[in-house]
């Protein structure tokens, strides 16, 4: 393998400097066959792991490809140094105590990259492991045997990154990298590197944050361009966002939905669980992307038929009920009794008949479906199982009939045993664990097809550099930025009271009149709508102006369809987002709402106001007038162009967005600049 992390991912030679961990290493090798030089370097051990050790890195034959340091933080410090100048691969860095624990940890960090460009792995990690060459920088167990091929999986938790070496799903990993702090070399790095390994057949990933947004789409598309897939598991989702107070967006849609709305954006899965992640890594791998998300379900119980049905609405897959033609041809299979549905219920009748149920089987799976999923839970291995054999090898042999890739899952994922798992495997079809994960599995698998059918996107838009201070412009300033920006605002004046009652009656009845400045003003009373005459609007601006304060009359625009939330809203690191959804005074209320990540196409929002509860008001829900989508997804453009092109905005927030027959109107709004 070349690239920059060549040598030290799959090194022929490797130093091991230390004690116990540097020993414990060494064991690790020899225990996955690891057939390149392992050399132990120790000042006052003359063996370690059966092998003689060096007194020193100077004694070495020659420039060893990696090396895993497992020596204290200061020299650490000093063996990167000394290793990078003898031309060294790259180099594990197992300590702790570096930027993970502060001010004087951080500057001792910087010292590991100054004056080379040697890669690091680490520090405060556990290193890697080469499951296909056999070489295991890591200084505990873990699960991993060798393999030509399989799943890679990168984490910052070198916890779970063992444990997932010891899963017992059958997912054997072909590389496993655990990062730590990162000193140099980070996951986009490693992402970059798989894409162009063969052998690595997709790729998992745990990750808390992301350091460079741009690097890591760049990876991203380098696993798309090598049709390597990507699951990502990301913690740290409901740590409190940068709140500004006045906003619902940082409510409604914080970090969590900028980091879903990046991975979508680039083609990554995104899993909420390890159960989640390790499914979409077991389809992915042996299923590949599948053209899409129509399913096929069989299974000899009503129940788990039901059961598939029912769990199905969580995930995007859709089951579709048979064809007449195709529905007749799976009863022809089957008894007169069995009643033709998707998920079926084939009964019991046919059951240890291996052709008979191949016959039901290869019907069923010959279709327009892009994957089918047979539910069968395994009896142990005190019980006989020969009468379950038949009923997955004909399986097998309805898939490899028509083509159609399939999965196996059983009701409880211990019910698929290793040796079931294994059949599976030399067979071609994925063990898919549970129902809910083998449904999370094919939808993830679907997901990735439909991202490689499309054009690759563009790059995000620079998040910018966070403000030290921020400032909430009042909504008479943030509507004329909007209007200046090419968005439909109503006309209005600003006054201090009653004073102004002339000018404002001059835009026209009705009218509404707000407070100035009050955030949530509806809540506040700081909101009168339907002003029809001069006395109503006298009163309604004394009102609210109380002492001294501003008052904003405009003209009320009538006639409105749907009133949305549309915030544009700068996510650091990832970029800007922009967040659609259900506005008004329910906003939070509802939360129903989409993030996407800039750049946005006018006929990506319109889809995605589609997709929203609140879409089917723009559709004319239940015969009523339908609204102007089209001038809703046009103003979200807008509205992000906007915070593009003017650095010192934080967030420009539009609540509500009212949606006419013909316009969108900026009926209030918000904006935060650097202070």
């Amino acid at each position: 393998m070349t690239g920059r992390l060549g040598r030290l991912l799959s090194p022929r030679s490797a130093v091991f400097i230390g004690g116990g961990p540097a020993e414990r290493a060494i064991q690790m090798c020899d225990r996955l066959g690891y057939e390149g030089e392992a050399w132990p370097v120790n000042p006052t051990r003359g063996r370690m792991a059966g092998r003689p050790a060096f007194r020193s890195l100077a004694e070495l034959p020659r420039p060893p490809d990696a090396a895993f340091v497992a020596v204290d933080r200061f020299q650490t410090v000093r063996e990167v140094r000394e290793l990078a100048e003898m031309g060294c691969g790259g180099a594990v860095l197992y300590a702790s105590g570096f930027a993970e624990t502060g001010a004087e940890g951080a500057a001792l960090q910087e010292e590991l990259t100054d004056g080379h460009d040697m890669p690091l792995i680490g520090p405060n990690c556990y290193g890697l492991i080469n499951a296909v060459s056999g070489a295991a920088l890591w200084p505990d167990g873990h699960g991993c045997r060798r393999v030509r091929r399989g799943p890679a999986l990168i984490a910052q938790s070198g916890n779970i990154a063992l444990n997932l070496t010891m899963n017992r799903r059958g997912v054997d990993f072909s590389y496993v990298v655990s990062l730590g702090n990162q000193a140099s070399t980070a996951i986009e790095h490693l992402l970059e590197h798989f894409a162009a390994a063969p052998e690595v057949t997709a790729v998992g990933v745990h990750l808390e944050s992301i350091a460079d947004p741009p690097r890591f789409a760049r990876a991203l598309l380098a696993c798309r361009e090598s049709r390597t897939p990507v699951a990502v598991l990301k913690t740290g989702r409901t740590a409190a966002a940068e709140m500004i107070t006045a906003s619902h967006t940082a409510a409604l849609a914080g970090p969590a939905a900028a980091y879903d709305a990046f991975f979508d954006r680039y083609g990554a899965v995104r899993a909420d669980t390890l159960p989640e992640l390790m499914a979409a890594l077991a389809v992915l791998e042996q299923l590949g992307p599948l053209p899409g998300n129509r399913l096929v379900s069989l299974s000899c119980s009503g129940g788990e038929a039901a059961l598939a049905a029912d769990r199905a609405a969580r995930y995007d897959v859709v089951f579709e009920p048979f064809a007449d033609g195709h529905a007749r041809r799976i009863k022809d299979t089957l008894s007169d009794l069995v009643a033709i549905t998707n998920p079926l219920d084939y009964h019991t009748f046919i059951w240890g008949d291996q052709a008979a149920l191949r016959r039901c089987f290869t019907a069923a799976l010959d279709g327009p479906a892009d994957a089918g999923m047979l539910i069968l839970d395994w009896p142990d291995e005190d019980n006989d199982d020969s009468d379950w054999w038949p009923t997955l090898n004909a399986w097998a042999e309805a898939s490899a009939a028509t083509g159609t890739p399939a999965a196996v899952a059983a009701g409880l994922a211990e019910n698929l045993p290793d040796r079931v798992r294994e059949h599976l495997t030399e067979r071609g079809l994925a063990a898919a664990f549970s129902i809910d994960e083998a449904l999370f599995g094919l939808a993830a698998a679907a997901r990735v097809g439909g991202w490689l059918a499309q054009d690759p996107p563009p790059p995000p838009a620079p998040a910018g550099v966070a403000p030290s201070a921020v400032a909430v412009l009042d909504e008479p300033e943030a509507k004329q930025i909007l209007r200046e920006a090419g968005l439909s605002v109503p006309e209005g004046v600003t006054t201090m009271g009653a004073d102004g009652a002339e000018a404002a009656a001059r835009l026209g009845f009705p009218l509404v009149v707000k407070q100035v400045g009050a955030a949530h003003k509806t809540e506040r009373g700081g909101v009168e709508l339907d002003i029809a005459d001069r006395e109503q609007l006298r009163r309604a601006l004394d009102r609210m102006a109380g002492e001294g304060g501003r008052v904003l009359a405009e003209r009320q625009i009538t006639g409105g369809v749907a009133e949305l939330l549309v915030a544009a809203r700068r996510e650091r690191p990832l970029g800007i987002t922009l967040t659609l959804g259900a506005g008004g005074t329910l906003a939070e209320l509802l939360a129903d709402t989409v993030t996407l990540l800039a750049p946005v196409t006018a006929e990506e929002a319109e889809r995605a106001l589609a997709g929203l509860r609140a879409g089917s008001l723009l559709a004319g829900f239940r015969g009523r007038q339908a609204g102007d989508g089209r001038a809703a997804a046009e103003a979200a453009v807008r509205l992000v162009e906007l915070v593009s092109s003017r650095p010192d905005i934080v967030e420009a927030e539009i609540n509500p967005l009212l949606v006419t027959a013909d316009r969108a109107w900026a009926a209030d709004a918000l904006i935060t600049r650097s202070a």
